[in-house]
């Protein structure tokens, strides 16, 4: 459990290391499979490392924002940000942080508005799927509009929250 007094550092830390043993499962359960038919109880262990990056994800971020909250006086936390970046001439790091912002809202939400502007993007930082694709993909395959177990998501998600806290920390 994640204690209130730990720094965002810290929790991210905790967060990444819990999200590396689920990211390595995956890795695992798709070595296996490689081209053949994966079993059920394959498919459900991959769900569940799945769904477990997926919360892990917003979990991290949603601490993100709610520590981070107070460096702002009210409204939206990642649009707040986003604009204080780039004017801070940060613009790459904004970029970053909009792109994730838009993830972890399409985890949480689904389809919408986040969802249309990360299809829009040129060049995405992780995998968007369009979801035509997922209607005609394999039924049986663990879906999500944003693909988590891509490489490096984990991993960007975690150092662009460490670059964007420490930005706010040192202003």
């Amino acid at each position: 459990m994640m204690e209130a007094s730990q720094s965002v550092p810290e929790l991210v830390a905790a967060t990444k290391a819990n999200a590396k043993t689920s990211e390595d499962r995956i890795s695992e359960i798709q070595k296996l499979v490689d081209g053949q038919n994966a079993s059920e109880a394959q498919l459900e262990e991959l769900r569940v490392a799945t769904v477990a990056l997926e919360l892990a994800a917003v979990d991290i971020f949603s601490l993100f924002e709610a520590r981070m909250q107070h460096h702002f006086k009210r409204g939206p936390f990642s649009r707040k940000l986003e604009a204080l970046l780039i004017d801070a001439k940060q613009a790459e790091l904004a970029n970053r942080v909009h792109q994730y912002y838009l993830a972890i809202n399409v985890l949480k939400h689904g389809k919408g508005a986040s969802y249309r502007k990360l299809l829009d993007i040129k060049s995405p930082l992780f995998g968007v799927k369009q979801t035509e694709v997922i209607n005609a993909d394999d039924t049986d395959a663990p879906v999500s509009l944003v693909d988590v177990t891509g490489s490096g998501f984990f991993d960007g998600l975690t150092a662009t929250i460490l670059e964007a806290y420490h930005f706010l920390e040192n202003r």
